[in-house]
């Protein structure tokens, strides 16, 4: 073959399901973060307050569920947070992106005890950042 002869070489394409195209355009979009931003008011006695990871977004029109990905200024269970008494606490929890199809969900910390975390209903907002009061 002389050196600068052009090679070409057929490609075969296969055939992508349609179910598996969908799948890859969901883990895409899936990429970006939702931030959720907890506010507790000012309590008159100390508290103590803690997350476990079991903590996730579940979406209200499919079995979607965003993993925790990261918690800001609040302990992992078995560990608690003492907050003062008088003071107002605020924490932040990062989660896995939601698919865009979910416009309402809820956040849960889906444990073995009485009192886990939940907020229902929660409107989906182009930022993907929420601001709760506990």
């Amino acid at each position: 073959m002389a050196p600068n002869t052009l090679v070409r070489e057929k490609i075969k394409k296969k055939i992508v399901e349609a179910e598996l195209l969908k799948d890859l355009a969901r883990q895409v979009e899936e990429q970006g973060q939702v931030v959720v931003h907890i506010d507790y008011p000012p309590q008159r006695v100390p508290y103590a307050i803690r997350l476990w990871r079991n903590t996730f977004l579940i979406s209200r029109s499919s079995d979607h569920r965003s993993k925790l990905l990261h918690a800001e200024n609040i302990s992992m269970a078995p560990v608690w947070t003492e907050v003062n008494g008088g003071k107002a606490f605020r924490f932040s929890l990062f989660f896995e992106g939601l698919p865009k199809d979910v416009l309402i969900f809820d956040l849960v910390e889906d444990i073995p005890e009485a009192d886990g975390f939940f907020f229902q209903g929660i409107v989906r907002n182009e930022q993907d950042v929420y601001w709760l009061r506990g």
